[in-house]
């Protein structure tokens, strides 16, 4: 009889607030070793895209941004502050969705999220202040994922998260925003299930799946947990990008 699959999941301690500059990569390998947490070979280091954002120095304050008169009209339209709206249309393609409150847009990145994932949460300088996304995420995750590998020699993966929600159901999830040294997706067609029925159309967003497992542990509110480790899955298929899991817009049926 195999063995049943066993997955471990912790939360790196003591993580200071960052600041722009900061080696991130220095600071939780520091903190995961002082927490007898050392990481190993295998090993998807999940972090949050916000001290990602935070150590490129992605701020912004609103009171230097000046409105368009789309950015105004479009304020006028959802109830939002203006030079907020602004920085959206800056960090987007189009816009999904809007009404009174709401403003959903295709991020420059491609994926679709409310107010291009901008956040004033859990930042320096309260109402003023907005962070941007980390300019390239993807990027973002290879990069801390070499860096690991050039200072300790381990093999790990790397993921950044952020939090999205669903057009059809409530509530936020975890998601890949960057993804390094994994598979994005997992492609099971040609698979067969526990019948033997050939898998046409299966496919898994695996970097979504280990975001969302992370997201249990680091949450988004007062926890102070933005670096969390996954271990015991099987990281030997194709690894990807988490740009692969964005649905091309001739395969959309709701865009």
């Amino acid at each position: 009889m195999s063995r049943a699959p066993r997955l471990t999941a912790f939360a790196i301690p003591a993580i200071p607030l960052i600041r722009s500059g900061d080696d991130i990569v220095g600071i939780i390998l520091a903190r995961a070793a002082a927490a007898d947490m050392q990481m190993q070979d295998g090993d998807i280091l999940v972090i949050a895209s916000k001290i990602v954002a935070k150590a490129e120095g992605r701020y912004l304050r609103l009171s230097e941004v000046c409105s368009s008169e789309r950015a105004d009209a479009l304020a006028a339209e959802t109830g939002k502050d203006p030079r907020l709206v602004e920085l959206i249309l800056r960090e987007s393609n189009a816009i999904s969705r809007k009404r009174l409150g709401v403003l959903v847009t295709e991020h420059r990145l491609g994926f679709v999220s409310a107010n291009a994932g901008i956040d004033q949460s859990n930042i320096e300088a309260g109402d003023d202040a907005a962070l941007l996304l980390p300019s390239d995420p993807d990027g973002a995750a290879a990069a801390i994922r070499a860096d690991i590998k050039a200072r300790c020699s381990i093999d790990a993966a790397v993921i950044i998260s952020d939090t999205h929600g669903r057009a059809f159901r409530v509530g936020n999830i975890g998601v890949a925003i960057g993804a390094a040294g994994l598979p994005a997706v997992k492609d099971l067609r040609g698979s067969r299930d526990l019948y033997g029925r050939m898998l046409e159309v299966t496919q898994l967003a695996y970097a979504d799946l280990v975001a969302s497992a992370a997201h249990l542990l680091s949450g988004e509110a007062d926890e102070g947990l933005p670096a969390v480790v996954i271990r015991g899955l099987d990281l030997s298929a194709r690894h990807g990008r988490a740009a692969d899991m964005i649905r091309s817009a001739e395969h959309d049926l709701y865009r």
